[in-house]
């Protein structure tokens, strides 16, 4: 299910559409609840949060409240990382806030797995899921958990800034221009290929294959390997 869910919220065609997708990711996990929050910083201290999530009524009315990130420290963690953080009450004990926890606990928010993505120009993508019960014992399986959120993120990253941010004024810029080398090092990179395997395929030294890759990142506003495919399959420069 999992393995299905990640090309179908990537090809969301709309704000319902992308939050049922999120919806049946984290069922699939086994998690009650998640958010969707997509961050716009515009200048110090300003900034939009667009947020596509499940909370229960009367949460949201509380904990809407961008003064309420500073103090939380998994908002805090994500802000400033992109590593996952697993989280529980004992992070809000040992971030000298368990009154958060004791808040939103009543809520089905005791436990559960947040990241970030920072992306160019200011933009922020991040997800979490939570639930009542404990996490996974076994370190495989909460490891396998993690990363599948992890992967979903990236792909759902691309859906979020396209259905959430409002339609611009102006005419959107032209379609990024890749090389040839580029895009064929793209289209290896999507069938798996590590750098080294690319510049053997289109006999090319590994450095070259990596500085290819960068530069299509750059072109295509990327920050990592995976989003600069999934953007350049969206835009039809790779298929």
């Amino acid at each position: 299910m999992l393995q299905g869910g990640y090309q179908s919220v990537l090809e969301a065609s709309s704000r319902d559409e992308f939050r049922s997708e999120i919806t049946r990711f984290a069922r699939g996990l086994e998690f009650e609840r998640f958010s969707a929050i997509l961050v716009v910083d515009h200048a110090i201290g300003n900034s939009d949060f667009i947020a596509v999530e499940n909370a229960p009524d009367g949460f949201s009315d509380i904990f809407n409240d961008p003064r309420l990130g500073k103090r939380d420290p998994v908002m805090q963690h994500c802000k400033r990382q992109s590593v996952p953080i697993v989280w529980n009450q004992q992070t809000y004990v040992k971030n000298d806030a368990p009154e958060l926890w004791e808040a939103q606990a009543p809520f089905g928010y005791k436990v559960g797995i947040s990241l970030a993505l920072h992306l160019p120009e200011g933009r922020h993508f991040v997800l979490g899921v939570n639930r009542d019960e404990g996490l996974p014992t076994n370190p495989t399986a909460l490891t396998r958990m993690v990363a599948d959120l992890q992967l979903f993120a990236v792909h759902a990253v691309d859906a979020a800034m396209r259905l959430l941010l409002p339609t611009p004024t102006a005419p959107d810029v032209d379609t990024p221009r890749l090389t040839p080398r580029e895009l064929e090092c793209l289209h290896w990179t999507m069938e798996g290929k590590t750098a080294w395997e690319v510049g053997a395929i289109l006999s090319i030294t590994e450095r070259t294959a990596v500085l290819h890759i960068n530069n299509a990142m750059h072109k295509l506003g990327c920050t990592n390997k995976h989003q600069a495919v999934l953007k350049a399959l969206r835009l039809g420069l790779i298929r």
